[in-house]
């Protein structure tokens, strides 16, 4: 079991002055962390001040490069042998991070599971709701929260995974696959955010929740295709199968389009093997 001493606590913040000061501090009175670092993303509200005067270790980003740059940052940064990230925006309770941490030994990364009620509204609640499920499919293992940024996880791990990580808002998407399809223990502890302070949630369904998807099967396809290649593949078999069985029916005659469609779902699924094969040998090869 890990303890908070050998825990480096990571916070993006940009622009989040009025709750920074309070994050720190509830921090630090719940445990002696062996570092707690905000990473202020080109803040122009003071958020560095604050939470320097807070008593964390502050970087600072010149410009605006995005949370999972910030995250990123504080990865290298780090000195801890492990890891906690946690929002800026005080919805998470500084009690939590610590169940969070005692999971860590057992399990390489803890993930803060958000109750649905707690979620900032149906839509959202309903988004997160489809890509929960599909990263369940695409993974094989159920995932209750799969955007939660509150998490813990072992550094080393972490670092394995630096270079897939995108500099947008959906680090927490990522090191949740990358974790599941490389065959690290992952737990889901439940927790219950409360309302955030200051300036509103910067991630938007309609723009983000496409990024989401993408992000998905990016991972999916370097750490097993097969599972995104083939139900592909499925759908154009069925759709020439069915379209054969159809013109021979009607027309006697099997048409081009059926064989076309069925020939690309066998070069699909081919395609899917070979690029399984290349991601189990980058997996042995890093291991």
């Amino acid at each position: 079991m890990a303890t908070p001493a050998t825990v480096s606590v990571v916070i993006p913040a940009m622009n989040e002055a009025a709750a920074i000061g309070d994050v720190v501090r509830g921090l630090r009175s719940v445990a002696d962390w062996h570092e707690i670092i905000v990473v202020d993303d080109g803040s122009t509200d003071g958020t560095a001040a604050v939470a320097g005067e807070a008593g964390a270790r502050v970087i600072r980003h010149p410009y605006n490069k995005g949370n999972g740059a910030a995250v990123k940052t504080g990865i290298r940064a780090a000195t801890g042998e492990h890891l906690l990230i946690i929002d800026a925006d005080g919805q998470h309770q500084p009690a939590d991070a610590v169940r969070l941490v005692e999971k860590l030994g057992e399990y390489d990364l803890v993930v803060g599971a958000r109750s649905s009620e707690t979620q900032a509204n149906t839509i959202r609640r309903l988004g997160n709701e489809v890509l929960n499920r599909l990263a369940s499919y695409l993974t094989e293992h159920p995932i209750p929260d799969l955007t939660s940024g509150f998490r813990a996880a072992r550094l080393d791990c972490l670092r394995e995974f630096l270079p897939l990580l995108p500099n947008g808002f959906s680090t927490p998407t990522t090191t949740t696959l990358c974790f599941l399809r490389a065959g690290y223990n992952v737990a889901f502890e439940p927790i219950k955010a409360k309302q955030r302070v200051g300036t509103p949630s910067k991630i938007r369904l309609s723009t983000d929740g496409p990024k989401f998807l993408l992000i998905m099967l990016r991972v999916m396809t370097i750490f097993s295709p097969l599972r995104v290649f083939l139900p592909v593949a499925g759908v154009f078999f069925a759709a020439g199968a069915l379209y054969a069985a159809w013109t021979i029916a009607t027309r006697h005659d099997v048409t081009d389009s059926s064989v076309l469609l069925i020939l690309l779902a066998v070069v699909i699924v081919l395609v899917g093997l070979v690029s399984e094969q290349v991601s189990a040998q980058r997996i042995d090869g890093r291991r």
